[in-house]
């Protein structure tokens, strides 16, 4: 009975120690090494899908053949010029919904009677989808480039205005006190308690705003566009060309990517540039 015992509590002590090392060796590895994993693993097996038979090149083409359809594509300057334009409409579409959202969200956070005034109105807008808006939208704006920056700065103009609201309101009534105590300008007040305080929820609007609007951006190139990287994608799907669809796909994925980490920096250096103003 002593021997089993001693010869089965070692091993279970092992176990955690063991369980830790794992985990240990893993948070050692770089974080772009992990997060490449799990698209690697998806990439190995859409490589073995179609080497095995799985799946037809008409139905999933093979990694090489969508390699060479976004080579091709940035040879021929298709992409560049799409995704320009693309880009271009992303930009001013979210310039608007971000200037409606920072202002009204600003007036919603710091004032208890434009929050009941303008809230209950403003969040039946933001419940309703941007496809619903589209049609409407075509009336007054028709099918032409003001359709597109309005609808993509509806879309980010949702998320905008609530995490804006939200942070204006979260921030310290201590600190406001001392800010009145010290007799600070309303500038002084924006710049060393409010925007300081309401940074990261603000930060997080701006972020899902940009999300949203560039998820906007394809879909009213898909439906009313002769241009851009949606139409692109449209016109591969017509012709059943999918290794430029997937290539298409792949790229909206990056640069919406892309987008989000250049916010995230920004993010990170205006926590530089202001945290410090609460301390």
């Amino acid at each position: 009975m002593s021997a089993s015992a001693s010869g089965y509590l070692p091993s279970e002590a092992t176990q955690p120690a063991s369980s830790t090392l794992r985990m240990a060796s893993l948070s050692a590895l770089p974080p772009i090494l992990l997060g490449l994993a799990v698209p690697g693993v998806l990439l190995f097996v859409w490589w073995l899908a179609v080497v095995r038979g799985w799946a037809t090149p008409l139905t999933l083409p093979a990694p090489g053949s969508v390699v060479r359809a976004l080579l091709d594509m940035c040879h021929d300057g298709t992409l560049s010029a799409n995704l320009a334009t693309s880009l271009r409409r992303a930009a001013i579409g979210f310039a608007l919904g971000a200037v409606a959202g920072l202002g009204l969200g600003a007036t919603m956070g710091l004032s208890r009677t434009a929050e009941l005034l303008l809230r209950p109105g403003l969040m039946a807008i933001v419940q309703v989808p941007v496809l619903a808006w589209i049609p409407l939208l075509m009336i007054p704006c028709g099918i032409g480039e003001t359709l597109k920056y309005v609808t993509i700065g509806v879309a980010a103009f949702s998320p905008i205005l609530v995490n804006t609201a939200k942070g204006f309101r979260q921030v310290s009534p201590a600190l406001v006190e001392v800010g009145a105590l010290y007799r600070f300008t309303t500038i002084q007040r924006l710049r060393h308690i409010l925007i300081p305080g309401a940074l990261p929820p603000l930060f997080t609007g701006l972020r899902l705003g940009m999300t949203q609007g560039w998820h906007s951006l394809v879909v009213v190139e898909l439906v009313a566009s002769t241009e851009g990287i949606g139409y692109l994608a449209v016109m591969a799907r017509q012709m059943f060309q999918l290794d430029v669809m997937l290539a298409t796909m792949a790229v909206i994925g990056i640069v919406g990517f892309s987008l989000d980490r250049t916010l995230r920096a920004a993010e990170a250096w205006c926590a530089r540039r202001f945290g410090g103003q609460l301390a």
